[in-house]
């Protein structure tokens, strides 16, 4: 797969993503968000069985078998991303879908930081305006009306940890086990199992309930996890993490343009400049270090030059 190719498929998942907002915030009106969490990403879990059984052969030929582990580090990518989901899925109750779009992107700024603190990875310099310009973007969105931040605005901002922490690693454990389909799909049958056990303990769950969501849970089930997040994972083995990141971010735009086709969100002016300094930070943390990268480069070329004369 070409790099070119790799960012056209990145930004289909980004348009997925972004209008499973919709989907997400119209099935809660018939289910509880642990219950549509559990279901959708066992639905997502089914999507993939098949490549996960080829996978599964074809480690075995090669004699690489999996490690035990790689069960705990699946296990711990579908913990992540069962905290990421399910708050998100709470906060989707009782926010906008502009609103859960723009402020779920907040984990962009916050990879960088935390790959900082726990990898002790400097980040760039950029990285600390932008987290800065990302804040006061997310308080000025939420606060669009009214300047008062909902609990359905601070459940999402907090499902940004368990994001951030997932983009973090789900990458390197990828390419320890060189087996994608299988950390795909395997991180999506622990988040559905343990969404589904909490909300057989905790919510109301009905057939009838399901029967209704069952557009919304096809749609999230088999695109937004099935395809998506698993088109993520392939695509960014060809993909350079800049492009990645960038294109990725998407997702918020399409996730404003689809809750105000769909919805009937609209934003003031005050939410129309948070959105906009959200997506400059995000664009800034990701496109800034290239020219430092790119001046390192030829600093080198010109000294030889020098002493050479």
């Amino acid at each position: 797969m070409s790099r070119i190719r790799a960012n056209l498929l990145l930004m289909l998942v980004a348009l997925i993503w972004g209008s499973a907002f919709v989907a997400q915030s119209q099935g809660m009106a018939h289910v509880g968000p642990m219950a549509f969490t559990g279901v959708r990403f066992l639905i997502g879990a089914l999507v993939v069985l098949p490549l996960m059984g080829l996978e599964w052969r074809s480690l075995r030929r090669q004699a690489k078998p999996l490690q035990r582990g790689d069960g705990v580090r699946i296990a711990g990518l579908g913990a992540l991303l069962l905290l990421g989901a399910a708050m998100q899925q709470i906060g989707i109750t009782s926010t906008s879908v502009t609103n859960a779009g723009f402020l779920t992107a907040l984990y962009v700024p916050l990879v960088p930081v935390l790959s900082w603190l726990l990898l002790r990875q400097l980040p760039h310099w950029s990285v600390w305006p932008g987290a800065l310009a990302c804040l006061v973007g997310a308080y000025l969105l939420s606060g669009a009306q009214g300047l008062s931040i909902s609990s359905g605005d601070l459940w999402i901002i907090a499902s940004t940890l368990p994001w951030a922490l997932h983009v973090l690693l789900i990458g390197r454990v990828a390419d320890r086990m060189s087996a994608p389909f299988l950390v795909a799909g395997g991180q999506f049958a622990v988040c559905g199992v343990l969404a589904l056990a909490w909300s057989l303990a905790y919510e109301p769950l009905s057939w009838a309930g399901l029967h209704s969501a069952t557009w919304a849970l096809a749609y999230t089930g088999v695109l937004s996890v099935g395809v998506a997040f698993t088109a993520q994972v392939v695509a960014q083995r060809y993909a350079h993490a800049t492009d990645a990141a960038i294109v990725l971010s998407a997702e918020t735009l399409f996730a404003a343009v689809f809750g105000y086709l769909l919805m009937g969100d609209r934003l003031d002016a005050v939410g129309l400049l948070g959105c906009g300094l959200i997506f400059v930070s995000m664009l800034g943390v990701q496109v800034l270090p290239l020219f430092s990268t790119r001046a390192r480069a030829r600093e080198p070329v010109h000294g030889t030059a020098m002493r050479r004369l």
